[in-house]
């Protein structure tokens, strides 16, 4: 018959196991996260470091108490399964609409994957979520700079143009943009009694957005001519 001592020496000892499991398991997801969260945070990316770090840790963290907080079975992923639209809710705050463009898509689709790596952690699916993060590092990098060098990525620059004539100005971009094969996703006309000040937004490959550039300067259309922002399109 079991003594009192001998009870709670197993119970010390199945505690002090689920307790290491537990913190090796999130520190697990601290470091897959931070990596995924280091490359976004290197390409300047809205998403960063702590953002992609938090996730990957609240994923594994939610799926640990999903686990430890069922009394059956069958409850045991009621709480890890409402992760999928909690990131989905943070996703879609990353995404922007503007008039026509879209961007950060890839952001979202990066917190997306990350919050999956937390929950293969958090699982003790250790080799999957090692897999996973290796697949989406090279996704970030490799396949990005395959994009930038094939001229697959694109960017959204946005131009302001001054003239005498708004409808001289508005013609004259409707040609370039036509001969350049390119459309404007936003103009913004401002008309004052000396000159006009034309707004535009462009969404293109980089080498078309340098021949663009060049059309515009050379026109004798315009007066001036300024790129005021421009952002990778993702």
């Amino acid at each position: 018959m079991p003594t009192v001592h001998s009870v709670i020496d197993s119970l010390l000892h199945e505690m002090g196991h689920v307790l290491s499991s537990a913190l090796a398991r999130l520190l697990v997801a601290a470091v897959l996260g931070g990596l995924i969260g280091l490359e976004r945070q290197l390409r300047h990316k809205p998403a960063g470091l702590r953002t992609n770090m938090f996730i990957c840790i609240g994923a594994a963290m939610f799926t640990l108490l999903s686990k430890q907080l069922a009394e059956v079975p069958a409850d045991s992923t009621r709480i890890a399964a409402q992760i999928i639209p909690g990131i989905g809710f943070i996703g879609a705050g990353s995404i922007l609409h503007a008039r026509g463009s879209v961007t950060g898509l890839t952001t979202a689709a990066t917190l997306f994957v990350v919050a999956s790596v937390g929950m293969a952690v958090g699982g003790g699916l250790y080799v999957t979520a090692v897999f996973a993060t290796a697949l989406i590092l090279v996704a970030l990098a490799a396949l990005g700079k395959m994009e930038a060098h094939f001229g697959l990525q694109t960017v959204l620059n946005t131009y302001e143009v001054t003239g005498r004539s708004a409808e001289a100005m508005l013609r004259e971009l409707n040609r370039i943009l036509a001969d350049e094969k390119l459309t404007m996703h936003s103009v913004h006309l401002a008309s004052f009694d000396v000159e006009s000040r034309l707004t535009l937004t462009v969404d293109s490959a980089r080498e078309e957005q340098a021949a663009l550039s060049v059309r515009l300067h050379e026109s004798n259309v315009f007066s001036t001519v300024k790129l005021i922002g421009g952002a990778d399109r993702e």
